[in-house]
């Protein structure tokens, strides 16, 4: 073998080598972007069964406290727009509605407290069951989506698959974040 034969070899295996690492790059980001769209569909199926229990627990508080409407208005117009932001809305903008729902319905918990004869309906005790075992759903299917989401991010940011990343046009994903106004305690005031 005389010198050119041995740096055809060298060049060669270099390139299958690029190109075998470029494809494990590529499939290592196209696995974390399919795992942030997964995650982002489990935290939409959850927000999507809580909206779908909210109108049974506003009925069922109704009944006992019917003449507290400005919690039952607020409730309703908190689901309409998180239920909107489903439809069309970026994480953010979901994150926000979703806060504005979940302020809401503490509200209305506090609200049903303050009728001993409602906290004893077995049927709003399984609603209440209900909600707060999908609260849990949600927030671990939020901290599994934020944890894919820094992973694919990261991935996109690091030296050398941010290379692959710019080539074939990913795009960070956005967490799913709690609001400033969700970390603020919900003041409830009941008017009789």
């Amino acid at each position: 073998m005389n010198g050119l034969t041995i740096t055809l070899i060298v060049i060669v295996v270099l390139i299958v080598l690029l190109v075998l690492w470029g494809v494990g790059a590529y499939n290592s980001l196209v696995d974390l972007r399919n795992r942030v769209a997964n995650g982002w569909a489990q935290i939409d199926v959850q927000l999507k069964q809580r909206a779908d229990l909210v109108p049974n627990l506003v009925e069922t508080v109704k009944g006992y406290a019917g003449h507290e409407s400005e919690v039952f208005q607020k409730v309703t117009e908190a689901r309409a727009r998180a239920v909107q932001a489903a439809q069309d809305g970026t994480p953010a903008e979901r994150a926000q509605a979703e806060g504005q729902l979940g302020n809401a319905l503490v509200n209305l918990q506090a609200t049903a407290e303050a009728y001993p004869q409602l906290q004893a309906n077995q049927n709003f005790m399984d609603l209440q069951n209900q909600l707060n075992q999908l609260e849990q759903k949600i927030a671990y299917a939020r901290q599994f989506y934020n944890d894919v989401v820094q992973k694919f991010n990261t991935k996109i940011q690091s030296v050398p698959s941010n290379i692959i990343a710019g080539l074939f046009h990913f795009k960070e994903a956005q967490f799913f974040e709690a609001v400033d106004q969700d970390r603020i305690v919900p003041q409830v005031s009941f008017s009789k």
